[in-house]
């Protein structure tokens, strides 16, 4: 069955691992207290607090525990911090750094460096026809703000889908089905790419065709028998990749 969209996760297979682990992480980190302080009494912000306050207080594990029996819960920034340092993905921590990552792509000190042959790439599928999703474990908002700063202009526009893990987990293959669903195609019709083993074995579970993104500075090397690809300059994906 022919190739009709395109589902792409962003970490490692867009874009440098490092540009999130390096630069956005530590830039959110970072700007944690000035951003609660300059914007603390708008509404939105003051309903994110209260969300962060009761995440801290129903969480039972010993040093957010300790943390907030020495600060009280009104020092949010100190859970905020020991979230971050302990890669704890948290919904309203995920808003709260969407929105300094907003502000810093705004004033210039953000730009998002994909690789070099992904922007002729993306350009290239969809003048082709494909429908081109995203599906990434970062925020629908945080995903469109790195296409929308890059090095190579706003790419915003050549995507028509975006998923994040409000669809479902990435490592589950009800996700993938869903997705189709979302997107009014089948399984069969997609090709996902991704640096993830377990991504790809969810998705190939679900029926999808799957490439292993093997990009400079993966974690992950192991493929598990999944087609490689590590250069987007030559991938037609409407001319068929094996699913494993």
């Amino acid at each position: 069955m022919a190739i009709t969209h395109l589902l792409l996760d962003i970490e490692g297979t867009t874009c440098p691992v490092s540009f999130v682990a390096e630069v956005l992480f530590p830039y959110a980190r970072a700007a944690l207290r000035p951003f609660l302080d300059s914007h603390g009494a708008e509404p939105e912000m003051q309903t994110l607090v209260v969300e962060l306050q009761q995440a801290w207080l129903a969480d039972n594990q010993p040093e957010p525990m300790a943390l907030r029996q020495r600060h009280g819960v009104d020092a949010v920034e100190i859970y905020l911090e020991w979230l971050i340092d302990n890669d704890i993905k948290l919904t309203p921590l995920k808003d709260l750094q969407g929105r300094i990552w907003r502000a810093g792509y705004a004033n210039g000190d953000l730009i998002a460096p994909l690789f070099a042959d992904v922007a002729p790439a993306l350009q290239r599928w969809q003048a082709s026809g494909l429908v081109l999703a995203v599906y990434s474990s970062g925020s629908v908002p945080a995903q469109q703000l790195l296409y929308q700063y890059t090095q190579s202009g706003d790419l915003r526009a050549l995507f028509s889908h975006w998923f994040d893990t409000r669809t479902g987990a990435k490592q589950q293959s009800i996700s993938y089905t869903q997705i189709a669903d979302l997107m009014h195609t089948t399984p069969e019709q997609v090709l996902f790419i991704s640096d993830s083993l377990a991504e790809l074995e969810a998705a190939a579970q679900a029926g999808m065709a799957c490439l292993f993104s093997e990009r400079e500075g993966n974690p992950g090397r192991d493929s598990d028998g999944f087609e490689r690809i590590s250069d987007y300059s030559r991938l037609d994906p409407a001319h068929g990749h094996q699913h494993r």
